[in-house]
């Protein structure tokens, strides 16, 4: 396994990348069906799929909320693991994981205990109407339940990929897509369970790919194992992993806040109708977000030990090669979407009506999407050297400084309001876009710099 460490600094980017990403993209691309999956079903129930849908959909930032924590321990103690890993500092790698596994834990509880008590409240705060709260409701009391096995399947395997280890990564996500599929159908339909058998299906197939990472992490495979003498957080090691996740929480968490932003301004200018359009644009742009997070993941390992190491030449040509590959994909979908909105609305429900609202929605609100590849990089690389300063920046001034404020100020400028605040969404990416660009040309070379100067020395 050392020799499979080493080749991170020594084998050509290309290949690293490959072998990495396609793994880890294809196990984004079974998740992103894990996450839509119920919500494809649940559309298409006889008779009540189209408001059960919508209520599923103001569920979605209570369960963006959930995944942010994990995000919040794993995307910073992840990448700190890689690069002390790169040090050659296996134990200090090793503490890092086993004070991340207990933190997780910990989050774990106050989350299941807010969302049992509190669930209904927040639902109806997060854009539910009288028409949807039940079947939010319903959803979400079964979800709350499977809160620790989300944390840990989604926190802990982020370790798995930063050791280079993106196979069995993507087994981890495969394993329970695989078992949710199976199970929605069962539940939802032949049982009759209907929404609580969607959320059923979830927080059992959580459950079977948690068992299956806690089994890697202390089995004999493993670079980094889980011990029992390491699960103590120390606050040295931490408290950097803490900072530097600091970002992808608040990427993630301002998701949550923004889709409620969404879903009660919508529900305000457009109605339910509106609402449930939005659940099937926030589940179209998994298509966009999730495969370039793969990407980007695999390429997480091969930037993060070459900084470690000081090779600024290899950390230029990992950049370089995600930036390329993720430009690619943003565009292909883009135009994908552009052309044939109808299919992707489709996919979520038979009603012909919500079908070409969706539609005329999707390409307003995806307008700028070719550019998201330049985000995914620039804030990936950002968060793999380290700079947890400039991805938090980053991360602010897309939703907070921008999209937030456009949500409510729009509709107060434009005539047609629904689509006022649809079109938020793309004024302010195609800004946020810019700005990063231009911090991270900067702070990049600059990095660069101090690695030549370092190795100078």
């Amino acid at each position: 396994m050392a020799q499979d460490k080493a080749s991170l600094g020594t084998q050509p980017v290309g290949k690293l990348l490959f072998r990495r990403a396609v793994p880890t993209v294809i196990a984004q691309l079974v998740n992103m069906l894990y996450n839509i999956v119920d919500r494809i079903y649940i559309g298409h129930m006889p008779a009540d799929g189209t408001l059960a849908l919508t209520g599923v959909g103001v569920c979605l930032p209570l369960i963006i909320l959930v995944s942010a924590f994990a995000a919040f321990v794993a995307s910073g103690g992840a990448p700190r693991a890689s690069i002390y890993m790169g040090r050659g500092d296996h134990d200090g790698a090793e503490k890092i994981l086993g004070g991340c596994f207990t933190m997780q834990l910990a989050i774990s509880a106050v989350l299941t205990a807010i969302l049992l008590l509190w669930g209904q409240d927040l639902l109806l705060m997060f854009g539910a109407s009288e028409n949807t709260i039940g079947y939010a409701a319903a959803y979400m009391s079964i979800y709350a339940v499977g809160t620790a096995f989300v944390q840990l399947t989604l926190g802990l395997n982020a370790f798995i990929t930063a050791q280079g280890f993106a196979p069995v990564g993507m087994k981890t996500v495969l394993i329970g897509a695989v078992c949710n599929i199976i199970l929605d159908p069962i539940f939802i339909f032949g049982l009759h369970m209907g929404v609580r058998g969607a959320a059923l299906a979830t927080v059992l197939s959580q459950a079977v790919s948690c068992v299956w990472v806690l089994r890697f992490l202390t089995g004999p495979r493993t670079t980094l194992r889980l011990k029992r003498q390491y699960l103590r957080p120390q606050a040295k090691l931490i408290l950097p992993c803490i900072a530097l996740g600091l970002a992808a929480f608040i990427m993630q968490s301002s998701e949550s806040v923004i889709s409620m932003c969404f879903n009660s301004s919508l529900l305000k200018y457009g109605g339910d109708p509106a609402v449930g359009a939005m659940t099937i644009l926030s589940s179209v742009m998994q298509f966009a977000m999730l495969p370039l997070q793969g990407i980007a993941q695999g390429a997480q390992p091969i930037t993060s030990y070459n900084y470690g190491a000081r090779n600024s030449q290899r950390v230029r040509a990992s950049f370089r090669l995600l930036l390329i590959v993720s430009l690619v994909y943003s565009t292909l979908l883009w135009a994908a979407i552009m052309l044939f909105p109808q299919l992707f609305a489709r996919m979520f429900t038979p009603n012909p009506e919500l079908i070409a609202f969706t539609a005329r929605a999707l390409r307003l609100y995806c307008a700028p999407l070719f550019l998201f590849g330049l985000q995914i990089a620039c804030q990936m690389t950002f968060v793999s050297i380290g700079n947890a300063p400039c991805s938090i920046v980053v991360a602010v001034l897309r939703k907070f400084v921008l999209l937030l404020p456009l949500i409510y100020l729009l509709p107060h400028l434009l005539a047609d309001q629904t689509r006022a605040v649809f079109l938020a969404e793309p004024v302010a990416d195609t800004i946020a876009v810019t700005g990063t660009v231009i911090l991270f040309s900067s702070q990049f070379r600059k990095a660069l710099r101090g690695m030549e100067i370092d190795n100078k020395s």
